[in-house]
């Protein structure tokens, strides 16, 4: 018996294959599905599995010889014992698709086939579906064309491939790099946040989501022990605002002075775990979305895991890491403060010219003023927050013994333009983004060729304050922020945001 799709255009989009599939698939999940239902929602919801296909659905299956008929027995079979089993196993986590998002954990994304995109990891489907279009399968590994027969092809329009998905989004990643906030720097007016960049954009919230999973994940191993000693930290918080988690691969970085008279810096002689495979997936569209230059491949990074009322004091990153470096934002927005003499005002409360607030995904880059010359600083945060912040260490301050990641090697940017666009639309972007570039370095011209900004050596371009910025001021006109009761005593060189 098959079904009649032409009554249904939804249905009519998908092969009679993928609808058995789908229909067995379904109905195995029906228990699930109409937990909590009432009946007659029950009913209907079977009822719409079962026409997906009849045919499967009216089957007659044998059970200790008695003839039984899944049709008559889908709803009375949520209660069943054998459900209850299979969903006893997925609770306790005995099963695990290597190919689902969420398997691809450190050790997945080695043994993953074919090699991950995050062309794909931005799909809300995940990877499973599209691996499987690629390949001509069906939801469990069935060549659906070969079942279907020729007989049975429909028109199917046109798939990107996974470079030209990935070359779409990349067009579409903003870039904001006029910054303007001018300060007495040695007797002189200086634009403090020159060399400073903001790209949101790169992470979608599937992305997203799965980084800060792993993020979770690497601090419960952490509190099992199973990574190296100075990989995880997580001191006493001995008093509110103290004591953030912090997760080191590549190098251990001394952010103080230590017991053993070790300065700050990168200690050389300390072992640390190596760049998970994620991480190194993120730095790999870091530079190839020119986030980050090919010339600066990040080879460590730090995760911050923040809490309610957790900050970072002012500080200029230690010159131990060549410029630029890049720190992503994830769970929550909050601000950063810069300025050549930012002040700390009370417990996490800092104060400062220029506020510019980090949205969540968003990639902040960090060279010339903006490295060295403007302090930084993140105020108390007022919800959890998630960093992560990517460097390149100087070759002669890396750890003894310590070998470049080989699949970190001679990534290539993207190309701005190609020589046979894909689709006109394609086009329209890519020339709308250089236009957008050079609109912003012509502002910026603009501006330093009429002596824009000396006028008021504290103008911004990215928010329309002029006003010095204050974190506790901030927080009395009902800011995002909230009063924290503890402060680091004494500003440290603390080298992330």
């Amino acid at each position: 018996m098959e079904p009649n799709y032409e009554e249904d255009v939804f249905l009519g989009k998908y092969r009679p294959s993928e609808l058995k599939i789908a229909s067995e698939f379904l109905t195995t999940w029906l228990p699930f599905l109409s937990r909590d239902l009432c009946n007659d929602c029950v009913h209907v919801l079977s009822d719409r599995i079962r026409s997906l296909y009849p045919e499967h659905c009216i089957n007659i299956e044998k059970v200790n010889g008695e003839d039984k008929a899944v049709s008559g027995s889908m709803v009375e079979n949520m209660e069943s014992e054998e459900f209850d089993n299979k969903m006893d196993d997925i609770n306790a986590g005995k099963f695990c698709d290597s190919h689902s998002l969420d398997s691809l954990k450190a050790g997945g994304f080695e043994a993953a086939s074919p090699r991950i995109s995050w062309a794909d990891m931005g799909d809300e489907d995940g990877l499973e579906e599209e691996e499987q279009k690629d390949s001509g399968l069906g939801s469990h590994g069935v060549d659906v064309s070969s079942l279907a027969g020729n007989s049975m092809k429909t028109p199917q329009k046109r798939k990107l491939s996974r470079e030209e998905r990935e070359r779409y989004r990349f067009i579409n990643v903003k870039k904001m790099k006029v910054f303007s906030c001018f300060e007495k720097v040695r007797g002189r007016s200086v634009n403090i946040l020159e060399g400073l960049e903001l790209h949101t954009g790169v992470f979608s919230a599937v992305e997203q989501k799965k980084i800060v999973d792993f993020v979770y994940e690497l601090q419960e191993k952490g509190q099992r022990g199973e990574l190296r000693d100075r990989t995880f930290t997580a001191p006493h918080k001995w008093m509110r605002g103290k004591g953030r988690v912090t997760i080191q691969f590549g190098c251990c970085y001394n952010y103080a002075p230590d017991k053993a008279g070790n300065p700050p810096g990168i200690l050389q002689r300390e072992a640390v775990d190596p760049i998970p495979s994620l991480f190194k997936v993120i730095i790999k569209r870091l530079v190839g979305w020119h986030v980050l230059p090919p010339t600066c491949i990040p080879d460590s990074c730090i995760v911050n895991i923040y809490d309610e009322g957790d900050c970072i004091p002012p500080h200029i990153d230690n010159h131990d890491f060549v410029r630029p470096f890049c720190t992503v934002s994830f769970l929550s927005e909050c601000n950063i403060l810069f300025g050549s003499n930012l002040k700390v005002v009370g417990p996490g409360e800092f104060s400062g010219p220029y506020s510019m607030p980090l949205p969540v995904g968003s990639v902040l880059v960090l060279k010339g003023n903006g490295a060295d010359v403007a302090k930084h600083c993140v105020p108390a945060v007022p919800t959890k927050r998630i960093s992560i912040t990517f460097r390149k260490m100087d070759e002669s301050k890396r750890p003894v013994g310590f070998t470049p990641e080989p699949d970190l090697q001679g990534i290539k940017p993207l190309p701005y333009e190609q020589t046979t666009q894909s689709t006109p639309a394609a086009a329209a972007i890519s020339s709308s983004r250089s236009s957008n570039d050079q609109n912003g370095s012509n502002h910026h011209n603009y501006r330093t060729a009429h002596g824009e900004g000396s006028k008021d050596r504290r103008s911004r371009d990215y928010r329309s304050e002029s006003r010095e910025w204050s974190s506790s001021g901030q927080r009395r006109e009902k800011s995002r922020h909230t009063p924290n009761r503890s402060y680091r005593p004494k500003a440290t060189s603390s080298d992330n945001v």
